[in-house]
This record gives C-alpha cells, structure tokens and sequence, in this order.
C-alpha cells in the first residue's frame, strides 16, 4: 500500500515538472513564451511595487522643466529601483521627473492591461511618458502581445497626452542566442506603434560584444546588476529627454 502511494506520489510530481519545463522550452532549446520574466525568480531583497517612487517634495527652482513619468512592467524594472535611477539621470539635465512604477513580478502588458489598474492611472494622472516593457519576447507569442496590447497602450496614451515608450529589454545569459529576436520585436512593436523606443537591450548586446564584459547583469543572468540598470536609465532618459 505504501509502495504504490509513493509510486503514484511520484508520478505526480514527474508529471508536474515535465508539464512546467514544457511551457518555458521548446525542443531546440528556445522559450515558449517569453512575455514575461519567468525564467527566474526576482531577487528576493527587490520588492514589487505599485506605487509612487518618487518623493513628493515641491519643484525645486533650479529645474527648468517638471515632466511625469509612469513606469509599466515587471522585475527587470523595479530591480535597483529604476525609475529613481532615470530620476537621478534627469536631474543631470535640469529636469525634474516625478515618477511612479506600476511593477509586478512575472507581468506582461496584457496582465497589466487585464488588471485594468494602468488604464485608471494613464487617464487620471496627465502623464508626459509612459513606459512599458514585459519580459525579452523574442519568440510568436510575446511578439504578439508587444504590438497587440501596445496598440491599447498607445491608443489610451494618446487620448490623454502622453506619450507611449517602449523599454527594450534582455533576454537571459541562458537564452543568449535569442538576443536578435528580442531587439527585432521590440522595434517592430514601437515602429507599427508609432512609438518612441529606449533600445537598452541593443546597447547592452553591443556592449558585451565590444567588450565581453557580462556585469550588466546581476547574480542570477537575467536581472540586472546595478551596473546594468545605470545603463538602462541612461538610454532611457536620452530617449525621453
């Protein structure tokens, strides 16, 4: 009686793991769907968040310009706190961004979308840019979702007056060899969006190209390193700016 609740135990648990590899990979080791971060786990020192990020204080006089940001996606954003680094970029130029951060581990825009929290925020907050990203998208699927629910993103957008960026990420060390995937999606998406492109992850491929130096990313390959995410806020905040 034992033996067969352990055999039955563990063709359960086999049964689990097969079915949750085969959602990530397919067999010529490319992933499946992609649009989100799920690779892996978020730092566990990072903390998703939904609200603002930046502080409240008033305009201070020497900036010449108040600009606000709303920041959409996932880990690879909230990781180091990017909007606070994309702040901190703008202050540089004289510009005071306020920011907020709609960020959840493992979102794409279309969870962001479904959740129905961003379309209340972008109509409500008089929003200069909003950015977005999900996960690399290298593959059908998160191609899909990057022009399909970018077109809502840019259709809500223009409506209120912002203006819609796309922030191009990274795929894994592990899944290194989609890295043309990812770049193409993200133009194309931001191209048949009529939208502006903050091309971090293409900067990032050249850097490692140029250099073979891969500290922008953190411990685990995928999130990024402090280092990372500087760069990131600078590609950022000259596309914007």
């Amino acid at each position: 009686m034992i033996l067969k609740k352990f055999g039955f135990t563990f063709f359960l648990t086999m049964a689990a793991l097969l079915f949750a590899c085969g959602t990530e990979e397919m067999s010529n080791g490319e992933v499946v769907n992609d649009a989100v971060d799920q690779e892996v786990t978020p730092p566990e020192e990072q903390e998703p968040t939904n609200d603002d990020s930046s502080d409240t204080d008033e305009e201070d006089p020497i900036f010449s310009e108040t600009l606000k940001v709303l920041f959409v996606g996932n880990s690879l954003t909230y990781t180091n706190d990017l909007p606070k680094m994309v702040k901190e970029e703008a202050a540089y130029q004289q510009i005071n961004l306020k920011t907020e951060m709609l960020a959840l581990p493992n979102y794409a825009i279309i969870d962001h979308w479904n959740d129905g929290n961003v379309q209340e925020r972008i109509s409500n907050n008089n929003y200069d840019f909003v950015i977005i990203q999900q996960g690399p998208s290298s593959q059908p699927y998160g191609r899909e979702v990057l022009i399909e629910y970018g077109e809502k993103f840019k259709t809500l957008c223009d409506q209120n007056g912002s203006e819609l960026v796309f922030f191009m990420v990274w795929p894994s060390r592990t899944y290194y060899h989609t890295f043309n995937g990812v770049i193409t999606n993200y133009k194309d998406a931001a191209s048949i969006n009529k939208s502006l492109l903050a091309p971090v992850g293409e900067f990032w491929k050249q850097y490692f190209t140029d250099t073979g130096d891969f500290s922008y990313y953190g411990p685990d390959n995928f999130h990024p390193s402090p280092k990372g995410s500087h760069a990131a806020a600078k590609i950022i905040a000259e596309t914007i700016f």
